[in-house]
């Protein structure tokens, strides 16, 4: 069996986009994709990104927000940026490491009711989604 293709999703706070993007890659890659996480500047897991990650069966609330670490990223066979901030600030890395840029709305930054809120989550959490299902495909 060939070796697990290491992704690392990173954005601002590692608290809502980057914590979904890595529960679907560990869900779907099924030991293919060895997932991982990572913020600029870490703050907490978003409850909003638990229950809408919740919906859709994948359990992300045993997720912590970490902080990038440029090291670990070097060895990555793949780094994802999910906002503008993450991509601005994402160090050179290795040309062996493919970089790959997610320009995803930060569903955090919604004003609004709690469900209005939620709303948005699962907007972002879809887009998530299927952008993570077509990373997995193009691995095979």
């Amino acid at each position: 069996m060939a070796a697990a293709i290491k992704v690392m999703f990173v954005c601002t706070g590692n608290s809502a986009r980057s914590q979904m993007a890595e529960g679907f890659a560990r869900h779907v890659g099924q030991g293919r994709v060895e997932a991982y996480s990572a913020g600029m500047e870490p703050s907490r897991l978003n409850p909003f990104a638990v229950a809408a990650m919740q919906e859709k069966g994948i359990d992300i609330s045993h997720q912590q927000s970490k902080a990038f670490e440029e090291n670990l990223a070097r060895r990555m066979d793949i780094v994802v940026t999910v906002c503008g901030n993450a991509e601005g600030r994402c160090p050179v890395l290795p040309p062996e490491v493919e970089r790959i840029h997610w320009p995803l709305e930060d569903p955090a930054a919604t004003k609004g009711t709690e469900a209005e809120v939620l709303v948005k989550f699962r907007v972002i959490r879809d887009q998530i989604e299927g952008r993570v299902l077509e990373l997995i495909r193009t691995l095979q």
